[in-house]
């Protein structure tokens, strides 16, 4: 047996290079979209995997367009409120990160869970383009009356990704 990891992370239950997983992103207690996904590493606190476009069609958010052949590396953290996610052409081409505030992620099994809060960052490619998302749709959610301390982690979660953002620290924390 070797030695107890310094990591917090390194108790919680970890999913192999290459594992199969399904992702199971949840929101106001519904399941919005289930999707399988190819597990690139965990390394206790943060799992990785890799998923081409879940979504049915093309998504147009007018800053970027989702669309079949899109490929998402999607980094999870069990001990931090947000989800980041590089999105690349089918060629390879980097569009850019969609930043999602949520509630720590659950690994139960082969399911890995994730609770979305209603905030988002988008971040393009070249970093210029910095947009804070869904602000109308948090504030309407009630999570600051249900749920206060949450609402509190998801607000400062999103203030930490605008900062990394803006630094050009994003892409570090994904090393």
């Amino acid at each position: 047996m070797s030695a107890p990891s310094s990591d917090p992370g390194s108790l919680l239950p970890a999913a192999p290079a290459g594992r199969t997983l399904t992702v199971a992103l949840v929101k106001a207690g519904r399941t919005k979209i289930r999707y399988p996904a190819e597990t690139v590493r965990d390394g206790g606190s943060r799992i990785t995997v890799r998923a081409p476009w879940a979504a049915p069609g093309v998504r147009d958010f007018g800053f970027v367009r989702f669309e079949p052949g899109d490929v998402f590396t999607e980094h999870y953290w069990r001990d931090r409120w947000f989800a980041v996610k590089e999105v690349r052409t089918g060629g390879g081409a980097l569009k850019g990160w969609y930043c999602d505030v949520t509630r720590p992620a659950v690994l139960e099994g082969s399911e890995l869970l994730v609770e979305d809060l209603d905030l988002d960052l988008w971040v393009s490619a070249d970093g210029s383009s910095v947009l804070r998302l869904d602000e109308d749709e948090f504030a309407e959610s009630g999570l600051a009356d249900r749920d206060p301390e949450a609402a509190g982690a998801a607000v400062r979660a999103l203030d930490e990704l605008e900062r990394l953002a803006r630094t050009k620290s994003l892409a570090g924390l994904l090393d």
